[in-house]
């Protein structure tokens, strides 16, 4: 009674465990689908054009008929093409099409590009540029000009690629870039052709033909442009430049397909080599690098791109930063927004900025691209950077202490520092014309009107007790609405100070930030809403050291006859302790906040700035963040009560205190800003947790601007649904490679049972052991992870934070086994419910016509030998039409197999049943109620599935066939569930074949051709049980055993390890490997048994079938 209270305890644990792991798996995929099923607000304009699509005329010889080649054109009006082809003049671009998309999706950019060119280049401001280019990169992009006209057009041509999911098959990508590699020719060679149809014409000439052509691709096209750049055929520096939008540089988005991923290896890899210098063994230089005069810049969209996260779109590794960059939309000068993967190409800010961003490479003088790589570089820097540094944020003492070479500390001896400059003398106004200064007293400096007055701070008085750091955040723009100084002392003039004691101004040390939408004023002269900072300026210790005053200048008002007066002008500063706003969130602090929201309240005259340090990346668990004005030096005693509630205290404080920002930054994705920000989810597109993922990506750090006028009711919390979606996102890759993994495992669970002569499992109790703690789980789930880290570190690689990266590797490994618990589940009920429905006989209906069928000599061929034919009609599957179609073949032998394995098993139950009852009742006189059971039954199973069995009278020997029909079906199972996990790892490149048929057909890849037929090779020759082990024989040392269960535990590890590195394709391999071994055993053993030596291992009962 003790030890079946134990079995049904230990059952009941077992259940248990499975059942919260299935909960979990269920509960995150829901909460998943539905935060990414929210409908997305990316605040993007609509780009509109006059579409014309130019077809090129391809050559007879060309054998790429079913691609086409365009140029655009804009305008309503009708022109000739032929003739419109004769003017080409300007700069080439080709636009490369991504995943299914389609040639004319160039039009929103080639639309606002000419747009671009006959407006002019965009107004100027004073905002500071980048001060940084990365690391090894030593430009000043003040000494980088920006053309004040365009002198040349874009000519954008697009490849039409038939709509083709480039993302989904190697031999697409490979088809792909060689067609661009014959557009870049063409391109090249229609304006010499288009140049001598003009001279024969007697028109003139001018001007020199381009050498090379700018590359732009979208999502897949980005990654084909740089496949397209090291393929041999391509002439020598006929591309030099190239823009990819939301484009997977790192891998694949689905790194499914084996051949993808080895072709986005070798193209990597081609790149690294394209960049290293040419030595001889004497380490002489030979040559420079192949690549050194291509530059490439990546564009994200940010957190709302969910099909290429900005991980993958990372260069890092790649290419250089000398050479190259990744920017997010979040973080781009005029842009400040996150977008979809398909919003990319039309969203009006970042369309105009980028066509902009490529005018400003053409080198006036010569009509043509820079060929400098530092000028390219330089101009993509200061085009599209915002101008925040990348240290403005991440570090807690803003901007560091140490680069005190950004002002002069005071010695004698005034300077000009590089990044800093004066206003011009045109603008609008002068401060010779200032009203009277006004002598600050407090830290807190307020401006809220353009009153034309300079407002004077002694840094040694306000600067004391700490408050070191200067702050300022206003809407006012640099040098035409606000100028700021640093004086060694007071003073009327700069002019009244000798050349050792500089008045320097710092103005263009102010950052751009976007601001939200303008207040609106109801009628002219009304009071509204305070406005929007549009920049922020900070001053450190250092920076100020030498000088005794900041000034802070306001210009006059403008007034503009027949125009209501501007909106609200607002600037605050202070003179604060950065400590004094430091927030650390714990993990703790945020896993707790998923089901209880956390409050904080700032009281009045609060820090300006408040740095919060979120442990846990907000790429993995966004935070909604909401802020309420509780008050803003209002007293509530002077109003009715109606006029002090909540509304309208929040009201009049939004007249007084300006719209809270929150500025997030992201060691990956980079720069995010929110304006406005009252109630928002604040979530970064980072990728923390990953085995290749560097430390600084596992924390977040959030800068809130809030008005110290103001006090705040800050609540903050995890939101669950945009967490669990981040996770599916992020970890998608991940878990496909685990669940390969935990299906090796159970049929490693499976393998040992057989090996100790015990019964086999079901899959789902071999799930549910290896889910066991200690032991097993920690064997299985956490040994790999602690080898992933052992690796890195002897490699001297990156890798997470091993405690993070361990519990999120831990809780994918989880979700895994509650996807495939799901799946196993799923099949099981399936063959249950048709062996059952067999069972009743529900067959019937077409038996008379099947046992003709199953009579015929072809039928009974097939059946004797099965496994060959099904072998040989799915390998010629894999090596002629595709391979997945053989992994179909090969599941659905499996699939056949355990429907008959179940039926039989459900069969001999059955009889089981009837026997013992006939056999009690009837006291088993002369065994006739058994006889007449056998004539009634036997008969009929065994004409749909027949079995090798040698009966007897006695219950025992049915409940033997029938447990032995089980484990069979355990068995198939097990091989059913790891085949149809490889079976839909490729059904994504079958869905790409289907759309080629008809257009264009060629055999697989030769790789992927390999990896599934070892694939069937293991479900052809490891279909039986018995079939459990390798026997290797050495000349003078006995036979080396090696058991099918350790070579699944070795490719359960194999797998696990490849999905850690985001590469589950890889798990390929492993299925290959021991396919390939199983079949040599197989050939090995055969020989053996010619020759009269035999070895098995011996077991109780054998599977024959």
């Amino acid at each position: 009674m003790i030890n079946g209270g134990k079995l049904k305890m230990r059952d009941f644990k077992s259940k248990f465990r499975v059942a919260i792991v299935v909960l979990i798996a269920i509960w995150i995929g829901i909460a998943g689908l539905y935060g990414l099923s929210k409908p997305i607000s990316n605040g993007c304009a609509m780009t509109y054009m006059y579409p014309t699509y130019i077809p090129i005329s391809t050559p007879k010889n060309v054998s790429f008929s079913k691609y086409g080649l365009y140029l655009y054109h804009e305008g309503w009006r009708h022109v000739d093409f032929n003739e419109h082809i004769k003017q080409l003049r300007g700069v080439p671009l080709l636009f490369i099409p991504g995943n299914g998309g389609s040639y004319k999706q160039v039009r929103s950019i080639a639309a606002e590009s000419d747009r671009a060119f006959q407006g002019g280049p965009l107004d100027g401001n004073f905002y500071q540029a980048s001060p940084s280019l990365g690391e090894g990169v030593d430009i000043d992009l003040t000494e980088i000009p920006l053309p004040s006209k365009y002198t040349s057009m874009l000519d954008w041509f697009a490849v039409d690629l038939e709509g083709e999911h480039s993302a989904m098959d190697g031999r697409i990508l490979q088809e792909h870039a060689e067609y661009v590699v014959y557009a870049i020719h063409r391109i090249l060679d229609l304006y010499k052709e288009s140049r001598d149809a003009r001279a024969k014409e007697g028109a003139p000439t001018s001007g020199s033909l381009p050498k090379s052509v700018i590359l732009v691709g979208h999502s897949m096209g980005g990654f084909v442009a740089r496949a397209a750049i090291v393929h041999p055929h391509l002439r020598k520096s006929s591309v030099e430049t190239v823009l990819t939008l939301s484009t997977p540089h790192q891998s694949p988005p689905l790194a499914l397909q084996p051949s993808l991923g080895d072709y986005y290896a070798h193209v990597n890899q081609e790149w690294r080599k394209g960049y290293e210098v040419q030595t001889s063994q004497a380490g002489h230089h030979l040559s420079d690098p192949f690549l050194s005069h291509v530059v490439i810049v990546s564009i994200s969209g940010g957190y709302n791109d969910y099909q290429v996260r900005s991980k993958l779109q990372s260069l890092d590794g790649i290419v250089p930063h000398t050479h190259g960059f990744m920017i997010s939309s979040t973080g781009m000068k005029n842009v400040w927004l996150s977008m979809e993967h398909q919003v990319i190409l039309w969203c009006n800010q970042l369309v105009v900025q980028v066509s902009h961003t490529l005018l400003s490479l053409i080198d006036t003088k010569t009509s043509q691209p820079f060929r400098d790589v530092r000028q390219r570089i330089g101009i993509f820097m200061k085009m599209l950077h915002s101008g925040i540094p990348q240290d403005f944020i991440s570090s807690r003492q803003l901007p560091p202490v140490q680069k005190a070479n950004h002002f002069p500390n005071h010695n004698g001896k005034g300077s000009r520092v590089p990044g800093t400059s004066s206003c011009p003398s045109n603008t609008q106004w002068s401060e010779d014309g200032l009203e009277k200064d006004l002598y600050i007293q407090t830290n807190t400096v307020t401006v809220l009107a353009m009153d034309g007055r300079r407002r004077w701070l002694d840094i040694q008085k306000l600067g004391s007790d700490g408050k070191n750091h200067f702050v300022f955040v206003t809407n006012l723009s640099p040098c035409s609405g606000v100028r700021l100084h640093l004086w060694p002392e007071r003073g009327t003039s700069a002019s009244d100070f000798s050349a050792n004691k500089r008045v320097l101004e710092v103005t263009s040390k102010m950052v751009h930030i976007p601001s939200g939408p303008a207040p609106r004023q109801i009628e002219p002269g009304s009071q509204t809403e305070q406005a929007s900072p549009s920049a922020v300026f900070w001053l450190g210790p250092a920076d100020m050291h030498g000088f005794r005053f900041l000034t802070i200048s306001v210009a006059p008002r403008p007034t503009v006859s027949g125009r209501p007066p501007p909106a609200t002008s607002m600037g605050v500063g202070q003179f604060f302790n950065p400590e004094d706003g430091e927030q650390v969130f714990s993990p703790y602090r945020l896993i707790s906040s998923l089901y209880l929201k956390k409050e904080m309240y700032l009281k009045e005259n609060h820090p300006l700035t408040l740095n919060l340090t979120f442990s846990i990346s907000l790429g993995l668990l966004p935070i909604s963040l909401s802020l309420k004005t509780t008050g803003c030096g209002i007293k509530k005693s002077e109003f009715s009560d109606e006029e002090s509630g909540d509304l309208e205290t929040s009201r009049l404080c939004r007249l007084r205190c300006f719209p809270p920002v929150a500025l997030a930054y992201d060691a990956t994705s980079g720069l995010h800003v929110f304006p406005n920000l009252y109630s928002e989810t604040i979530v970064v597109d980072s990728s923390p947790a990953l085995w290749a993922s560097s430390r600084e990506s596992d924390e977040t750090t959030v800068l809130l601007l809030l008005d110290p006028h103001c006090s705040y009711k800050a609540t903050s919390g995890v939101s669950v649904s945009a967490a669990a979606g981040r996770f599916l996102i992020i970890y998608f890759s991940q878990i496909v490679g685990l669940s390969v993994s935990v299906v090796f495992f159970a049929l490693m669970r499976q393998a040992y049972a057989w090996e100790l002569d015990q019964p086999i499992p079901s899959m789902l109790s071999a799930v549910e052991s290896n889910l066991r703690m200690p032991r097993p789980f920690v064997f299985l789930a956490a040994l790999p992870i602690l080898f992933a880290v052992l690796f890195s570190c002897l490699n001297s690689q990156s890798v997470a934070p091993p405690i993070s990266f361990f519990i999120v590797s831990i809780l994918c490994y989880v979700f895994a086994n509650g996807v495939v618990v799901l799946l196993i589940s799923l099949s099981q009920l399936f063959f249950y419910l048709a062996g059952t429905a067999q069972v009743k006989k529900r067959w019937q209906i077409w038996d008379g016509s099947f046992r003709s069928f199953a009579s015929t000599k072809v039928v009974r061929i097939i059946r004797a030998n099965s496994l060959l034919i099904t072998a040989l009609v799915a390998v010629a599957l894999v090596w002629l039409v595709h391979p997945a179609l053989g992994l179909f073949v090969l599941l659905s032998s499996h699939a056949l197999c355990c429907y008959s394995a179940m039926s039989s098993f459900l069969m001999a139950s059955f009889r089981s049943h009837v026997r013992d009852k006939d056999f009690y009742e009837t006291g088993n006189v002369g065994g006739s109620g058994s006889l007449q059971f056998e004539s009634k039954y036997d008969g009929e199973i065994s004409k749909l599935f027949p079995v090798k069995e040698t009966h007897t009278s006695s219950p025992e020997s049915t409940r033997s066939y029938g447990d032995t029909q089980l484990e069979l079906f355990h068995h198939r199972h097990g091989l059913l569930v790891l085949h149809l996990l490889a079976a839909s790892m490729f059904v994504p490149s079958l869905v790409a074949w289907f759309q080629r048929i008809g257009v264009g057909q060629s055999f697989p890849w030769f790789w992927d051709s390999v990896l599934c037929t070892g694939v069937i090779l293991h479900g052809i020759c490891d279909s039986k049980p018995e079939f459990n082990f390798f026997l290797f024989p050495i000349p003078g040392i006995p036979l080396w055993e090696i058991r099918l269960s350790f070579a699944y535990l070795l490719a359960g590890y194999f797998s696990y390890l490849s999905a850690l590195a985001l590469a589950p394709y890889r798990a390929f391999y492993a299925m290959a490997v021991i396919g390939i071994v199983s079949f040599t055993f197989r050939i090995i053993q055969r020989r053996k048994r010619k020759n009269g030596e035999t070895y098995h291992r011996s077991r109780k009962h054998s599977h024959r079938n």
